[in-house]
């Protein structure tokens, strides 16, 4: 295995960086530049953030998981059992104990240690300055998707395991045993385990092709155990096998993948850095720097299919893919003397970064790292995003005596979950299923106009909390027996008049 990084630092030794290394300023520059941008507060802009947490405080409370959906009014009964219990266990101790601003440290401090561990192992195996450009672009891809949700507590385990993987494979030594419990733990936050299933069995073909022929038949049973194993393990959930499954089924429903915005393909009318990505491939690719061998090409083209078909998957494609291609990243080409005379102070400096930290320049990060923490969370300051959270409609709601069940926007169902209101839909739309959603979306935006009226008399629907620009919106405000009580820039609050439903908890939930 290449050591560029760390061979190049030993022999610059007259430059001092005090102790300091490239991850170590990558975790401290990311932990400070994050947590001291007012924009930040973009990672609570989701409105999924709110239902975790809703199901993390369900079992706290009820002291186990949930059997079938104690959240929705619309699918009584409805078999559901999260399978992200452990981070939503995580996420709720954390908010909880420190708040919304605890949450986003938590987020922020998995996102530092990722890219600086990602940075360790691209040092070993290229040149700083190349090391510090795809860990760049991991950092922005990651970016796309940096939110108080499980895929983000995850992010250390999936860097863990491909890193630790590759180095087996390519030292030509046989997969580490403590990955296997890793996988449990993976399997028990969040359903992305099985793409971490996926990339193992690929690497350990990968390490069995690349065995001598006398040790090909070794090398296939230790590495076919350690397979084996991790599938067991990915099961010591409460879902058992069936957890296997649920990416199938989820990757078998098109009209959720084609709603949801996070699922389907990236918009290139739009600045991408996924483009750039791309675009950075092609060049290394087309000047013969990067020459990967089959199998590792392979793996590329899956994670860019990934990516192409469901932006959600971005992330993982800069996160992945540059522990695939770093070995096979070659060295750039000697420059003319005189250019590398101008550039040998800033050279020397990249290199002799490129060692590993010292303890006492460690302490300091560390100690440096918690004071600027412990500010961050005195201060506060942070809430979830304004979009998400229509409080002013939910109180408009109460004083005007909205009652029974309530028909709502989906990006509103996380935070009428969060304020205990039974729900007509939120973001755990694999449990509603397919057709479910199709009939919401249908009524919600008017594709059959008799799909509305039917859908409020049949779940007996006695007030609406609706995004101000669905076209549903309309309709109600012409519709017998219906009355707008409330509109801002965010909501639009219905309530119906004609006595038809029971007066039930809603309003009560609405004034919490």
């Amino acid at each position: 295995m290449p050591e560029a990084g760390n061979q190049s630092g030993a022999a610059r030794p007259d430059i001092r960086t005090f102790g300091v290394s490239w991850p170590l300023l990558i975790a401290l520059g990311t932990l400070f530049g994050a947590l001291g941008s007012s924009r930040f507060n973009a990672v609570l802009a989701d409105p999924d953030t709110y239902w975790h947490l809703a199901t993390g405080r369900w079992i706290i409370e009820h002291k186990a998981l949930p059997l079938s959906d104690p959240f929705s009014h619309s699918m009584p009964g409805a078999s559901w059992m999260t399978h992200e219990w452990l981070s939503e266990l995580a996420l709720t101790g954390v908010y909880q104990a420190a708040g919304w601003t605890g949450l986003v440290v938590l987020v922020v401090l998995l996102f530092a240690g990722t890219l600086a561990y990602l940075m360790r192992f691209l040092l070993a195996r290229m040149e700083p300055a190349d090391a510090l450009l795809f860990t760049g672009f991991a950092g922005s891809m990651l970016m796309s998707h940096l939110l108080v949700r499980p895929h983000v507590l995850v992010w250390p385990l999936l860097a863990m395991w491909v890193g630790a993987l590759v180095n087996a494979v390519e030292e030509r030594r046989y997969p580490p045993w403590w990955l296997v419990p890793l996988m449990a733990l993976w399997a028990n936050m969040h359903g992305s385990f099985t793409l971490g299933l996926a990339l193992g069995a690929a690497l350990a073909l990968d390490a069995v092709l690349a065995s001598s022929r006398e040790q090909r038949r070794a090398a296939a049973m230790r590495w076919g155990s350690f397979v084996g194993l991790s599938v067991v393990a990915s099961m010591v959930t409460p879902l058992g096998w069936h957890g296997l499954w649920f990416s199938v089924e989820f990757m078998r429903m098109p009209v959720l993948l084609d709603s949801i915005i996070e699922w389907r393909s990236p918009d290139f009318h739009k600045p991408q850095i996924f483009e750039l990505w791309l675009l950075l491939i092609l060049v290394l690719g087309c000047t013969g720097r990067l020459r990967l061998p089959w199998l590792r090409l392979l793996m590329l083209l899956a994670l860019v299919h990934l990516a192409l078909k469901h932006q959600r998957h971005v992330e993982i494609l800069g996160l992945v893919s540059p522990f695939l291609i770093a070995s096979s990243i070659a060295s750039r080409k000697p420059v003319e003397e005189g250019a590398r005379q101008n550039a040998a102070t800033l050279d020397r400096l990249f290199h002799a970064l490129a060692a590993p930290a010292r303890p006492g320049a460690l302490a300091v990060a560390i100690l440096s790292g918690a004071l600027w923490i412990g500010a961050v969370l005195k201060a506060g300051g942070y809430a979830p995003a304004a979009e998400i959270t229509p409080e002013a409609a939910m109180r408009a709601a109460a004083q005007a005596g909205a009652a029974g069940p309530v028909f709502n926007s989906f990006e509103f169902g996380g935070y009428l979950i969060f304020r205990g209101v039974p729900v007509f839909i939120d973001g755990r739309a694999d449990m509603y299923g397919d057709a479910f959603l199709k009939r919401y979306l249908d009524a919600l935006n008017l594709t059959d106009p008799e799909n509305l009226p039917k859908i409020l008399a049949d779940y007996h629907v006695g007030w609406t909390l609706l995004h101000k620009g669905t076209p549903a919106v309309a309709v109600l405000d012409r519709m017998p027996g219906w009355r707008r009580v409330y509109s801002d820039e965010l909501a639009v609050v219905h309530v119906r008049e004609d006595g038809g439903v029971t007066r039930a908890g809603a309003a009560s939930g609405a004034s919490n």
